[in-house]
């Protein structure tokens, strides 16, 4: 008679040795990585002086993006009268822009070794851009609070522009110029022709040279 064991399977201790092995690990704490505002330098071939100005700049227009972002979406969900249908869309339209913006611009101040501002609480004790309330607003300050979001966007933007050309750091300008800029002076051209005071269905002849 053969004195071998049967197999019945993985013992008890087996079985409980793997469930545990498959748990996640949860509420897990410890001390930060990388402390904002500090740079873990990346070989990009700068200065890490400069990695840092851009950094600076960076995350002040990326919370500034943010907060218009936000404002596109607030405003597309308030917006009313008889150009709501037209102006919903624009604000998404918009909104997704600033988005993709907000994306590009996180991601750079990643490569230049930064940590890019996130939580709402941290942009909001950021940003320059006034808070609009709560509440909702007739069209045309809708509009106007966007342009003047914009043009504060624009200001910082271009001059941020000039200072990465001047510290070399041409991924920086390049971004600013090529996607921040432009996208901003495109959207504010389509939000500007809304608050013409133009005739909708009859010329106004008395006005005719």
């Amino acid at each position: 008679m053969s004195t071998k064991k049967r197999n019945h399977g993985p013992s008890y201790r087996d079985v409980e040795t793997g469930v545990e092995r498959a748990k996640p690990i949860v509420h897990q704490h410890a001390r930060e990585i990388q402390p904002y505002g500090k740079i873990a330098k990346l070989p990009i071939a700068l200065d890490e002086l400069v990695c840092a100005n851009s950094a600076t700049n960076l995350n002040q227009l990326l919370a500034d993006t943010m907060t218009l972002r936000d404002m596109y979406k607030k405003h597309h969900w308030q917006v009313s009268g008889h150009t709501f249908y037209q102006l919903h869309l624009l604000f998404d339209k918009h909104y997704d822009e600033q988005n993709e913006l907000v994306d590009s611009i996180a991601e750079r101040v990643q490569v230049l070794g930064g940590i890019s501002i996130a939580m709402a609480a941290d942009v909001a004790e950021t940003t320059i851009i006034p808070r609009p309330p709560r509440g909702r607003e007739e069209v045309p300050v809708q509009i106007s609070r966007l342009l003047e979001a914009h043009e504060i966007l624009l200001k910082e933007a271009r001059t941020m522009a000039r200072q990465a050309a001047e510290g070399g750091d041409d991924g920086t300008n390049d971004l600013l110029v090529s996607e921040v800029i432009r996208t901003n002076e495109l959207q504010v051209w389509f939000l500007a022709e809304h608050l013409v005071d133009a005739p909708v269905v009859r010329a106004d002849r008395a006005s005719a040279s």
